[in-house]
């Protein structure tokens, strides 16, 4: 139960920062361009990118801290950054074919999905 707990405290508070530096970026620069939401993009992967290789080096580390901060926190700043993860992983893995596969797979059919969705809200 404790985990559930992290991960909600973790995501409600990932959720609070996601609209706050996206909205702050966004009302400084426009919205001509979706700046805010490439700021926290571009800082969720440098920060799960880090989070994960210091905890995966630090076995002794209390494993509530990575249901709090990657899953729950970074989670729900921004779910890109898992994506680039997995994808750095698997190629770290030596497997390029399926790395590749997997990011341009993400790429087009999130599009189409995305594409999907909107023509369906359309529709109604």
């Amino acid at each position: 139960m404790q985990k559930y707990l992290l991960i909600a405290i973790g995501g409600a508070l990932g959720s609070i920062a996601r609209f706050w530096v996206g909205s702050t970026i966004s009302g400084r620069l426009g919205i001509r361009f979706p700046y805010g939401t490439l700021v926290v993009n571009l800082t969720a992967c440098l920060v799960i990118g880090f989070t994960l290789t210091y905890m995966g080096k630090r076995v002794d580390m209390n494993p509530a801290w990575r249901f709090f901060f990657p899953i729950g926190f970074i989670g729900a700043y921004s779910t890109f950054s898992t994506y680039e993860w997995e994808t750095l992983s698997t190629m770290r893995s030596g497997a390029f074919l399926l790395a590749a596969l997997y990011a341009g797979s993400s790429l087009i059919l999130g599009l189409v999905a995305v594409w999907a969705g909107s023509s369906m809200a359309e529709l109604v």
